[in-house]
């Protein structure tokens, strides 16, 4: 029997989270090909499932063990011939109680280990209960990767740094992704010019803090995150780049240059504020005011003026007073946000903040954050309505949701939909932007014209 014709195992990774999980659930899936195992998104037919997880959002745990427990359903259903892996920060965070609440889980891994995952599998096999790795391994794992082989859409992640030396008080990231690691400039710059041949316009650099990356470049010394998104816009056929999550205390003079002298960079930025009162920033050990960050977003849009931002906001983080939740809409007024993603406080085990005196009632939670996303769509709406009239070039990433439509992304991450053809995909088009929704944007195909520039507002 050939390799073609040999029976293939099936994979289903479910993921929760951020830009990162998705990432690595990716390279999860590259990590498995070699053993023979396909992707699938049926449960029945899969056997392996992985649960890749994230502690950031509340009662994620819950989530977790919810899904667990369908699945030992569908363990059982196969005679017990299904693998059930449970990644990420909850799995780092949580690895005990998993393995004590759930003893039909297989593998429990931590994000720092799965590139273990094939050697993971075969101990598995034999051993008599779970297979758990949530230490920090003393390697690095992206040196333990296979190159990426699977055919990219349009845009595709890019992890260049991992983990957190902040503290935030609430945030668990520091103890399930360990300390601040940047990965060199050759191993970025590579991995770039596979994504690209692979079928990328566009690149998202990530990071716990990924303007903390400080990556040794080729000349042995360390470089800044400007001069790596200036190298990267070196890369033939890379047309777009992006970066997340970044950190006021990490936005340097030379990142903030990028964004004016790289075209390449694309003219979104994403920049956690999380409050805006002072007082509750020094709980939150963030490290600036509000003062800070708002002199920090007029030196951005001094250097890129169609500068769109989004931020995160927490609501009743504990402390937080009345006159301390009407700072935070006094700062989100001033800065006006095109996207932003706001939560209540919820605390997570082993943070400062999980302790701390001052814990806000569940109802004021509610009430104030029901204030910041009212102000926060409000805004998004205006400056979704602010690109009606304008030609912008627009990334097309695949069909929409009706016939005959399809669908794409402007510099700014909005979503536009617009009529055309099929073979449009993977492309970047002129489109004439018709109206601004709440959510997205519609559009029309527009005939290149040299006589107006583009992705500016039409006078």
């Amino acid at each position: 029997m050939t390799d073609a014709q040999a029976p293939r195992k099936r994979l289903l990774i479910r993921t929760w989270g951020c830009q990162m999980n998705v990432y690595d659930s990716a390279r999860m899936a590259d990590v498995l090909a070699p053993l023979g195992y396909a992707p699938t998104e049926a449960v029945e037919e899969a056997d392996m499932v992985i649960l890749n997880t994230c502690h950031i959002r509340e009662k994620a745990t819950e989530k977790v063990f919810s899904d667990l427990g369908r699945l030992r359903e569908a363990k059982r259903e196969r005679g017990g011939d299904m693998v059930i892996a449970v990644a990420g920060c909850v799995a780092q965070a949580e690895g005990a109680e998993i393995t004590a609440r759930a003893p039909w889980v297989d593998i429990v891994l931590g994000p720092q280990s799965y590139h273990r995952l094939p050697e993971m599998v075969a101990r598995a096999s034999r051993a008599a209960g779970a297979v758990i790795e949530t230490e920090f391994p003393a390697e690095d794992k992206f040196d333990h990767l296979p190159e990426t082989t699977t055919p990219q859409g349009a845009t595709a992640f890019l992890t260049v740094q991992e983990g957190c030396d902040k503290f935030c008080s609430f945030c668990v990231v520091p103890y399930t992704r360990g300390s601040e690691y940047s990965r060199p400039v050759a191993a970025i710059v590579a991995e770039a010019e596979r994504l690209v041949a692979l079928g990328a316009r566009e690149v998202t650099l990530l990071g716990q803090n990924v303007n903390a990356w400080h990556g040794e470049g080729p000349d042995g010394r360390a470089w800044t995150l400007g001069r790596l998104v200036r190298r990267l816009a070196e890369v033939r056929g890379l047309a777009r780049i992006r970066y997340t999550t970044s950190h006021p205390r990490d936005m340097d003079d030379d990142l903030i240059a990028a964004h004016g002298d790289t075209p390449a960079l694309m003219p979104f930025l994403h920049l956690p504020v999380q409050s805006g009162s002072d007082r509750v920033l020094k709980t939150m050990n963030r490290g600036h005011t509000a003062a800070d960050y708002l002199r920090l977003v007029e030196r951005l849009r001094g250097a890129r003026p169609d500068l769109a931002l989004s931020t995160d906001i927490i609501a009743g983080h504990p402390g937080e007073t009345a006159a301390d939740h009407e700072a935070t809409l006094a700062l989100i007024r001033a800065v006006g946000f095109a996207q932003a993603f706001s939560f209540k406080y919820s605390a997570r085990p082993g943070t400062p903040a999980a302790t701390m005196a001052g814990q806000v009632d569940e109802a004021t939670k509610d009430a104030r954050l029901a204030e910041v996303q009212a102000l926060l769509r409000d805004q998004q709406a205006a400056f979704n309505r602010s690109r009606a009239g304008m030609v912008a070039e627009v990334l097309v990433t695949g069909a929409g949701r009706h016939p005959g439509q399809m669908a794409g992304r402007t510099p700014w991450l909005n979503p536009v939909h617009f009529d055309g053809p099929a073979d449009l995909a993977g492309r970047i088009v002129p489109v004439r932007i018709l109206a601004g929704h709440p959510n997205s944007l519609t559009g029309a195909l527009a005939a290149p014209r040299h006589d107006q520039p583009r992705e500016r507002p039409a006078a």
